[in-house]
């Protein structure tokens, strides 16, 4: 293996164990994509797995001396390295129109923010897997009906089926975070396309859950929904008891101005 230096850049705590970094890199199934993505590689603890599975791995990675160091050490995948933010890319820049996989022991920081581009590319994105903050992992992965059920989980499971992999001890780490970590996968369902306005539907969930405590007929009092829908049982209900395909037919119902089944 090749040799690495470990350093914390912009929230990054980089990876030690090399056994969980081929973990990782194990997940990758190559089914429905070819490209792969990796986000915040830094030194190539885990770009070093992933290397011999492709020859399509491209890398995005905001820090300028590590991309440097991935340059001098991965001179065979040299064209395919991007200095940038993963957030501010454009991402059909470098895949087009083709579909690719993500990848990452990602920035905690900005993990959140990942996922949310992730939907907004999940036509071209069908396989997801990333070390997380292991309460942000638990909390994508998290079924209805639970504190930890919120906006992120409701959208993430919208469009994809998402598995919390394995938890992660801050120990493998430098320097080690003052969390637990987590990996977890997200695959996309073979029908991913929504039955309702997408808009509107965001809107629901994040008006939903920024008022968790009330019931949606109070969270949703800024829609200025008719009375008609307004007395409908679903309305006494909190969000963490709708799952995404309860939001998606509430967000039908809504749009076509009544609730009944």
């Amino acid at each position: 293996m090749k040799p690495v230096r470990a350093k914390k850049k912009l929230g990054q705590h980089f990876l030690n164990d090399l056994s969980i970094a081929q973990k990782i890199a194990d997940t990758l199934v190559f089914d429905h994509y070819k490209k792969v993505l990796e986000i915040g590689p830094g030194m190539g603890v885990l770009t070093q797995f992933l290397v011999p599975k492709t020859k399509n791995l491209h890398l995005i990675e905001i820090d300028s001396e590590s991309v440097n160091y991935l340059r001098n050490n991965y001179s065979e995948i040299d064209t395919k390295i991007t200095e940038g933010d993963f957030l501010k890319i454009k991402l059909k820049k470098i895949f087009g129109d083709h579909p690719f996989a993500i990848i990452g022991n990602f920035p905690y920081n900005i993990s959140t923010q990942i996922v949310f581009k992730t939907l907004e590319y999940r036509e071209q994105i069908p396989f997801f897997v990333g070390m997380f903050q292991k309460e942000v992992a638990e909390r994508i992965c998290e079924p209805p009906g639970s504190k930890k059920y919120g906006i992120l989980s409701v959208l993430a499971q919208i469009f994809y089926n998402t598995t919390y992999l394995f938890s992660v001890p801050p120990h493998v780490f430098s320097p080690p975070p003052k969390v637990d970590s987590a990996v977890m996968q997200m695959v996309r369902k073979e029908d991913f396309n929504l039955d309702c306005d997408e808009g509107l539907l965001f809107k629901i969930v994040k008006l939903s859950f920024q008022q968790r405590r009330k019931t949606l007929r109070n969270s949703l009092k800024t829609l200025n929904l008719p009375d008609i829908l307004r007395e409908d049982t679903i309305f006494d209900l909190r969000p963490e008891k709708l799952s995404g395909d309860d939001f998606i037919q509430l967000t039908k119902r809504i749009g076509h101005g009544n609730i009944s089944s």
